[in-house]
């Protein structure tokens, strides 16, 4: 196992920091004083918690410059997307600093007693693991819903964006927040599933890769522990042939190359009606190969680099085995000749099943489009893979798509726009993508105890007097 982390630069390939490991002792002292916050914070009010939520908002807006620049540094997203992904933190914790108190209500229930209801209760202590993709936002995703709940937060987010995580902290801190409430942990990967079955820990989330998933699902399911995992995606993007081929286009280039093409939601399979296929291919290669690739701390910049050498080189592996499959290179394919992780806008035609850019989860600014023979072979091949979290479908006729919509299996399906995250939408797939949801009445339900409260109805006493 490694002895300390390194962060790195992806735009230079040069080390940005080193941190030290916590030992064993530094942790259980940060597991202790979560349980110390979380005893006192379940008997807060929602509307002290959500005071505290709308510090932390206010926190990370007035320092929205510097905390994107780290997130720059470490993971190489375009500044602009940067600030954007702290605003959105923002604005997360004020969506649920505003609707916990109705969404974690006490429900009646008609039943045989004279009273009966569902209480919402908090669990304790959330152990969130975290990747280096969206630093802030996958974190805040998870965390903001489960504070407002009643829970605390300990994180392990990736060694990569280790600062990004040690910010979050800071935030918390400077925004008056309980010491324990919310701790970052620098701990080993290999570590952290012992840290599952600790009694102090009460849930996991996980956001990740599938092995990192069935690693955490095992670990969790062994010490009997609710878990939520969001993993990888292999979103298809389907094009009929009555849809507005202009539109779909732009939407196609923001939908695969945001955040340098490394999101599980990014659409990653394109799969184009017959009528529209020549024409779509032709067009999203010449908006591809448009996209300004340069410094992630350059506004002007949309395509940074991958956020690691291994990321890179295993996108180059796809896009090559795929080639030598029998799929056509229409722009890019290959890494860009500078210093660090850039990898050339690249539009794949003619995938089939069986190359790697079909059946795998391509994690950078590549797209593989395939052609489809109507409707129903774009369900078919939509549904083709491993994974199910989520889907685009583009067409004029809404009543169409919102049929075909009911036939694929992926947790969200977008018609005429890209699948995206927002706090008043349930967000999570099936399949090999997960399970659970993050976000909405749904997502803050998950780290909760649904408890039955029931009063039977009043009974005297008929024994005879004496």
């Amino acid at each position: 196992m490694p002895s300390e982390i390194v962060t790195v630069d992806p735009s230079t390939g040069k080390t940005l920091e080193r941190f030290s490991y916590m030992t064993s002792g530094e942790i259980d002292m940060r597991l202790d004083a979560g349980v110390s916050a979380y005893r006192q914070w379940r008997d807060r009010s929602f509307g002290d918690r959500a005071q505290l939520l709308r510090a932390i908002a206010n926190g990370l807006r007035a320092q929205m410059q510097p905390l994107a620049e780290a997130a720059v540094r470490e993971m190489g997203k375009p500044i602009a997307q940067a600030i954007a992904e702290v605003k959105k933190c923002a604005w997360s914790c004020e969506y649920f600093a505003d609707h916990a108190g109705e969404l974690l209500a006490d429900r009646p229930i008609e039943s045989n007693g004279t009273r009966s209801s569902v209480a919402f209760r908090p669990l304790g202590i959330i152990f969130a693991i975290m990747p280096w993709n969206f630093p802030y936002w996958q974190v805040f995703r998870a965390a903001a819903p489960a504070l407002l709940a009643g829970n605390a937060i300990l994180l392990k987010h990736a060694d990569s964006t280790t600062r990004c995580a040690l910010e979050i902290e800071r935030i918390f801190t400077e925004a008056g927040a309980p010491r324990g409430l919310f701790s970052t942990l620098l701990m080993q990967n290999e570590t952290a599933d012992e840290r599952i079955s600790d009694e102090r820990i009460a849930g996991v989330t996980l956001t990740g890769s599938e092995r990192a998933g069935v690693a955490v699902a095992s670990a969790a399911g062994a010490a009997l522990k609710k878990c939520v995992l969001e993993l990888g995606g292999s979103d298809p993007f389907i094009v009929l042939g009555n849809a507005d081929v202009g539109l779909a286009v732009e939407f196609a280039v923001k939908a695969r190359f945001q955040n340098n093409g490394q999101s599980c939601i990014a659409a990653k399979r394109f799969i184009v009606e017959d009528g529209l296929y020549d024409r779509f291919v032709r067009d999203f290669a010449e908006a591809a190969a448009a996209q300004r690739v340069g410094h992630p701390m350059d506004s002007q910049t949309q395509l940074g680099p991958c956020a690691r050498r291994d990321l890179r080189d295993s996108l180059e592996r796809q896009v090559t085995q795929s080639i030598a499959g029998g799929a056509r290179l229409m722009t890019g394919g290959k890494p860009v000749d500078r210093d660090g992780f850039f990898f050339e806008p690249t539009i794949v035609a003619d995938v089939a099943g069986g190359m790697p850019m079909f059946e795998e989860e391509t994690f950078g600014p590549a797209a593989a489009v395939t052609r489809a023979r109507d409707d129903e072979h774009a369900i078919e091949l939509a549904n083709d893979s491993t994974f199910g979290l989520g889907a685009n479908i583009w067409t004029r006729d809404v009543d169409r798509a919102t049929r075909m919509a009911a036939q694929i299996e992926a947790g969200m399906v977008f018609i005429n726009g890209m699948v995206a995250s927002d706090p008043r939408l349930p967000f999570g797939g099936v399949k090999r993508s997960g399970y659970g949801r993050e976000l909405s009445e749904f997502g803050i339900h998950e780290f909760v105890n649904i408890q039955t409260s029931w009063v039977g109805p009043e009974r005297r006493n008929t024994a005879p007097s004496e």
